[in-house]
């Protein structure tokens, strides 16, 4: 396929195949992150010593994009084909985490946090960090974490849940 005909190529198409986009979801963002994976026993106990590697995110939205009614994050992993991770919060989820966490950004504002972080993982990995503990439950959690030299500080965590067999195999 030559080159122009790529330019003129639909992406719809493919795009409205990809099961991520069920449900009126669209990506907004997919690259591949360098992630801290860590296994954590109990959830008392201490995570094991990670190991690092590139995981896929992709950022999906659902409605508009200056007002979305959710916004899910989907992790996968080229190496293990079984690995996939979702996390799905709205407008009201999202307030419980903002006044837990003590985040001072809107909902609308949310995805580009998230995009922001994630980028700074791939530009300054040194620096920013994501941390991704999963439980034996199949629950985890991602949390962003900035080397601040003297100290590692926590911006901000995820919950994530460890996607179901019949939905792995359809991605």
């Amino acid at each position: 396929m030559a080159a122009a005909d790529l330019q003129t190529f639909d992406m719809s198409a493919i795009e409205e195949m990809d099961p991520s986009c069920a449900e009126g979801f669209n990506v907004i963002y997919d690259r591949e992150v360098p992630f801290e994976l860590r296994v954590q026993q109990n959830q008392d106990g201490p995570s094991q010593v990670g190991t690092l590697e590139a995981i896929k995110v992709k950022i999906l939205l659902q409605g508009d994009d200056a007002r979305p009614s959710a916004v899910r994050i989907e992790l996968s992993s080229e190496a293990d084909l079984f690995y996939h991770y979702a996390h799905l919060i709205d407008e009201a989820g999202f307030q419980v985490v903002q006044e837990q966490q003590k985040l001072m950004v809107e909902f609308a504002d949310y995805p580009n946090v998230l995009i922001r972080m994630l980028n700074n993982c791939i530009r300054e990995p040194h620096n920013h960090l994501a941390v991704f503990v999963m439980q034996q439950d199949g629950t985890a959690r991602l949390d962003f974490i900035q080397n601040m030299e003297y100290k590692f500080v926590e911006l901000m965590s995820c919950h994530f849940a460890r996607s179901s067999e019949e939905s792995v195999q359809h991605h």
